[in-house]
């Protein structure tokens, strides 16, 4: 966002950077494994503060273990702490989970309520997550303000706020709801695998001459190229 670039400039601007990261990731997706909300509902309260890759690699012992919510109302907290350990702070997320389970068969029947309302109501679910199992498990349209997005966000110019919500809201009002869990994917895949926190690959970045914080990275092609991850890393 420059100074002098107006509301409307500002989602002209947006809607063409989300098309052209769509054309470089249209495959983007929500890189946790699952296979049902509840799934997804726990795999995100796991994914706090450790990453994707490492918790498909603990959630297909918890699925199988613990296929309802019944099942983590009554786990056995020491033996849960055991299996999603690899994850970190695996005492309060045994904590969470028991709790969700307790919370879902007590309230919901068991089953994972399709909305935002009642989702954030459940122990060690915030926005983020409800927005995550809502967009991807319900096909709710929903924006995912993890690190990656906020920070994209920024960088991009799309808005000044800090605060998750408010970047929701304010991201949110660029685009048709229709295109918030497909924007927040591929965001994120942009966030992990190009624009990083510390080194972002300017010089081999799509929407480079439309980002306002171009030049905050390596800018030559070559270089910038050897800073990609996953698989646009060069092989």
């Amino acid at each position: 966002m420059t100074a002098d670039e107006s509301p409307v400039a500002r989602v002209r601007r947006a809607r063409r950077m989300y098309r052209m990261l769509h054309e470089r990731y249209p495959y983007a997706h929500c890189e946790l494994d699952f296979s049902s909300p509840l799934e997804l509902l726990v795999a995100t309260i796991l994914s706090a503060q450790t990453t994707d890759v490492g918790v498909n690699k603990v959630t297909p012992i918890v699925f199988a273990k613990y296929p309802t919510a019944a099942d983590y109302a009554n786990a056995d907290r020491a033996e849960l702490e055991s299996i999603v350990q690899p994850t970190g702070f695996y005492r309060a997320k045994t904590d969470s989970l028991i709790k969700l389970g307790i919370a879902l068969v007590e309230r919901f029947d068991g089953e994972v309520p399709p909305r935002l309302k009642d989702l954030v109501t459940l122990p060690g679910v915030g926005r983020k997550t409800a927005n995550v199992v809502l967009g991807n498990a319900f096909g709710v349209p929903g924006i995912t303000v993890d690190t990656h997005f906020g920070r994209l966000a920024r960088r991009f110019g799309w808005t000044e706020e800090e605060d998750p919500v408010k970047v929701e809201h304010a991201v949110g009002a660029l685009f048709p709801r229709k295109d918030w869990t497909m924007l927040s994917h591929v965001l994120i895949f942009h966030g992990r695998r190009t624009c990083h926190a510390k080194k972002p690959a300017c010089g081999a970045c799509p929407v480079a001459r439309l980002c306002p914080s171009y030049g905050a990275g390596e800018t030559d092609p070559d270089k910038a190229a050897k800073l990609l991850k996953y698989e646009l890393a060069p092989t």
